[in-house]
């Protein structure tokens, strides 16, 4: 344990609390859409890296550059695939995303988009989707809890159970006292300090590296060839399709202050993102070099943890070390507010209450969701059974990739769309993510391929063979279209 690193995370996790109880304090009064949009008042930056950050979970400093040490530059696909998708997400979704939602009722959620965007009184779609998102978010949020159980355990040497709970309760601090606004502006700060630690630790370790420090050949040359197997370049660039449906990521685009702004979020968003996945693979190439091959830094995912102890000294390892916190927190925080905001506005609002539920009483029905997820996340990541933080990403991805791209894509630009292809669309595409995972994962495709073309089939097929949608529904595609505030 060194000294100097602990007290660098004590300050860290003080400073993201206190943004937390700031925003409690300011948003007094402030209702529902307060909590869980923050009233549509982001600014372009804080919703660009906000939006990156909550992406960017542990699994980009602890599982894709790990991933990449192992298992050579097959795994670089990943990456590719993430930065089209991310690019191609805000350039095609994001705009008309931030339109359809105010024109769907000004919705807050994307299940309650969904409902509204096909004027619907049927809840079902808003259930189904607060049922996956509860499912998916708590595998989600586990991976970042057992990430910083991960970190404390190697760098402070405390117990990865207790260093778990300690990772939740301010996680949980923040998100249940702030809201939208607290997790927007964390999530800000975070991805500063996720950029920063991934472009400094590879290229410093080249340095060293170039003054004396002895590389470490790598005796497979395949390790070298990205070519070596269809299967990852077909499965990396896959994780690209993810993006359309996250809904813990587009929920942004819905924040942003005006459509002006999208253009500029765009072009900060997409610069992040590029060079975040681009220095994750860095770090793996180069910590095989600067650390040679080890078992125990493949199995517990530990390169950039390693590296950055070797090159720094005590506090500048602390603060890049932090990034670690940053980022499983960043992602956690994101997940957590997205499954409360599904339960408490589209399932506890208007099936439990009948709509007759106040804004204080929504406000701590979203909060209580918050403390079940976290509860059940938590003993989710304390199974040692669950898998690696990498597993627990992928799972979680796949899943809300297949369900929800193709219908929300479909929503923004088909106008005959309907609201039982959109059921049917979500459905089958969560069905085949999970049974691929289950039964045919041996192929070597990654889930969310069959799963995303799978849910795009039934949502227009179904759309085909049912009656088209009322005008009134056709108006409201018209006026989304229009709005350009």
């Amino acid at each position: 344990m060194n000294t100097t690193e602990v007290v660098v995370f004590i300050i860290y996790l003080a400073f993201m609390l206190g943004i937390g109880i700031f925003f409690f304090v300011r948003s007094k009064g402030g209702g529902e859409k307060t909590y869980f949009l923050g009233g549509r008042q982001m600014g372009p930056w804080v919703t660009a890296l906000s939006a990156g950050a909550s992406d960017m979970s542990a699994w980009v400093l602890m599982g894709l550059p790990t991933s990449i040490y192992a298992l050579g530059l097959g795994q670089v696909w990943i990456s590719v695939g993430l930065a089209i998708g991310y690019t191609i997400s805000w350039i095609i979704e994001a705009p008309r995303l931030r339109r359809f939602s105010i024109a769907a009722n000004d919705s807050i959620t994307i299940p309650q988009y969904l409902t509204n965007r096909f004027l619907s009184k049927s809840r079902a779609l808003q259930i189904i989707c607060a049922v996956v998102f509860l499912l998916a978010y708590t595998i989600y949020a586990a991976s970042s809890i057992k990430a910083c159980g991960t970190l404390f355990e190697t760098v402070i040497g405390l117990d990865s159970s207790v260093a778990m709970y300690l990772a939740a309760a301010v996680i949980v601090g923040y998100t249940f006292l702030g809201g939208f606004s607290a997790v927007c502006w964390t999530d800000f700060f975070q991805g500063l300090m996720i950029l920063a630690a991934l472009l400094i630790a590879p290229i410093f370790a080249v340095t060293a590296l170039n003054t004396g420090t002895p590389v470490h050949t790598v005796s497979d040359p395949a390790f070298w060839n990205p070519f070596t197997d269809w299967r990852d370049i077909v499965s990396g660039l896959a994780w690209g399709f993810g993006y359309f449906g996250m809904p813990h990521i587009i929920i942004r685009f819905m924040s942003l202050r005006s459509q002006k702004e999208v253009k500029k979020s765009a072009a900060i968003g997409i610069s992040w993102t590029v060079l975040i996945v681009i220095f994750a693979a860095a770090v793996g190439i180069v910590g095989r070099l600067f650390l040679g091959e080890s078992a125990d830094i493949a199995e517990h995912e530990l390169v950039f943890i390693q590296m950055v102890r070797m090159l720094f000294p005590a506090l500048i390892s602390g603060i890049l070390l932090a990034a670690v916190l940053a980022a499983s927190m960043s992602t956690a925080d994101s997940q957590l507010l997205a499954a409360s905001s599904a339960f408490a506005s589209d399932v506890y609002k208007p099936v439990i209450r009948k709509n007759k539920a106040s804004d204080r009483e929504m406000l701590w029905v979203g909060r209580l969701v918050v403390l079940a997820v976290t509860v059940v996340a938590l003993i989710v990541a304390a199974n040692p059974n669950t898998g690696s933080i990498m597993d627990l990403v992928s799972n979680a991805w796949g899943v809300f990739g297949a369900a929800f791209g193709p219908v929300i894509l479909l929503s923004l630009f088909w106008r005959r769309f309907s609201f039982k292809g959109a059921v049917a669309g979500i459905v089958a595409g969560g069905v085949v993510d999970i049974c691929w995972y289950i039964w045919l994962s041996s192929t070597g495709i990654y889930e969310i391929l069959p799963g995303f073309v799978a849910g795009l089939l039934a949502a227009v097929i179904v759309t085909l063979c049912t009656k088209a949608p009322s005008e009134e529904v056709g108006r409201l595609f018209d006026t989304a279209m229009s709005i350009d505030d």
